[in-house]
């Protein structure tokens, strides 16, 4: 698996599908609202953002991804780096921030290549 890093709008998704030739119809974009991830696209877009959806069914996102991850140690995983910035006031939006924290460390440990990019260039760190 290639774990992509950085910040929102940094030209992550860009970098991935120029470098691995993938179609955008090959990029499954994870939401906050849907725990459930199509294992069957290539690069899995977003995935910061099954932290919500798994806080709100009372689920683990590292256990959550752990338990799957046959269905993606082939794939693009892209995930923003939400850790940054100021801390949230809402409660639920600092649980998000730090479950995605520990999914981050996890995925990075799982990862083959871990490749950081900010503004459009991209620094491979593993």
């Amino acid at each position: 698996m290639v774990l992509i890093i950085g910040g929102a709008y940094q030209g992550m998704l860009e970098y991935a599908l120029e470098k691995t030739h993938y179609r955008p119809s090959d990029v499954y974009n994870c939401t906050r609202d849907r725990v459930d991830i199509d294992f069957s696209k290539r690069i899995l877009n977003n995935v910061e953002e099954i932290c919500y959806a798994c806080l709100e069914a009372d689920r683990n996102p590292v256990k959550f991804m752990a338990a799957r991850r046959s269905k993606w140690a082939n794939s693009v995983i892209i995930m923003n780096d939400i850790s940054c910035g100021l801390v949230p006031m809402d409660p639920r939006d600092r649980a998000a921030r730090e479950s995605a924290s520990r999914l981050a460390i996890y995925l990075v440990n799982e990862a083959d290549a871990v490749i950081r990019v900010f503004a459009g260039l991209a620094k491979r760190l593993k």
